[in-house]
């Protein structure tokens, strides 16, 4: 059995429809919706809470920025050169090693993210199977709906 499924051209009739199922009584976790744009509303309706994609970079950057200290004190402290009697270990040339380090590892662990998030590469991606390209969708997916 398929589940119910609505379409909508316009987004007032969406939000009009969407509160009509919640306050029916549909659970807010048995709804999915699809918009051609983010309708912070929907989100709003649905308790959405945000992505975790944000992580990924966070953690990544603080992997780069640790990565890089280490590198650069790993390899002064292997291969000493004392000049002028200053010291070995200096943080603030290092800062810039580290702050491209955060970029890069930052950047990175974000799209290694997004493609874990998405499922991607793979063809189970894709949704629905359907194309809602410019339409506003809501689909129960549980039979207990009214």
């Amino acid at each position: 059995m398929t589940a119910p499924q609505f379409e909508f051209d316009s987004r007032e009739p969406f939000l009009a429809k969407l509160r009509e199922l919640l306050d029916a009584g549909v659970p807010r976790e048995d709804l999915r919706v699809r918009t051609p744009y983010h309708v912070p509303e929907a989100d709003e309706l649905l308790y959405r809470r945000p992505g975790r994609l944000r992580y990924f970079p966070l953690f990544g950057g603080l992997a780069g920025f640790g990565g890089g200290m280490t590198l650069t004190i790993y390899s002064v402290l292997s291969w000493p050169i004392i000049v002028g009697g200053k010291p070995i270990v200096s943080v603030p040339p290092f800062l810039l090693i580290s702050y491209l380090m955060v970029i890069l590892f930052g950047s990175l662990s974000a799209f290694a993210g997004f493609l874990l998030l998405a499922r991607l590469p793979g063809s189970g991606a894709f949704g629905l199977g359907d194309e809602f390209s410019d339409r506003f969708v809501i689909v129960v997916e549980k039979e207990d709906s009214p």
